[in-house]
């Protein structure tokens, strides 16, 4: 594995871990707002540098925001 291939598994992992461990209900409250939008901008900017592909960009995305509905 390559460098890029283990720091895109890293993120992956660590989202993930986060979209379930950060939430306890479905719904969106002012303590959660911060944590969403600091989500979203970390995964931004992780797409932005090549870390992840558009397709788990798109895929981590929806998730966050489903998520959060």
């Amino acid at each position: 594995m390559n460098a890029r291939s283990i720091l895109s598994s890293v993120i992956l992992v660590a989202i993930s871990f986060s979209l379930t461990s950060c939430f306890s209900s479905s719904k969106v409250d002012s303590k959660n707002e911060a944590s969403v939008g600091k989500q979203l901008t970390d995964l931004d900017a992780a797409y932005n540098q090549g870390i992840i592909t558009e397709k788990e960009y798109l895929k981590l995305k929806k998730a966050i925001i489903k998520k959060n509905d």
